[in-house]
């Protein structure tokens, strides 16, 4: 039986001197759920705030699930909890 690969989009900030600690626990909560993850790195100060801007958020990471915005990583943990 073929199990569904489910994707998700994960939008985090790595900058050479700051990893977001919430990106990286977002990304092994995927990890841990199953989820095939497509990192998207944000990898200069400049990149974060467009990102940000483009996107209405105040802060990173970003999930997206199966083409749904899911939030940051307390929303992440609330989404999983509810599955």
């Amino acid at each position: 039986m073929m199990t569904q690969t489910r994707t998700a989009t994960l939008h985090r900030m790595v900058l050479p001197d700051h990893t977001c600690p919430f990106g990286v626990r977002a990304k092994q909560l995927l990890q841990a759920e199953g989820y095939d993850v497509d990192d998207q790195i944000l990898r200069d100060r400049d990149a974060v705030e467009a990102f940000k801007a483009e996107h209405g958020i105040a802060t990173t990471p970003l999930i997206v699930i199966d083409g749904e915005t899911i939030g940051g990583c307390d929303d992440l943990e609330r989404y999983l909890a509810e599955r």
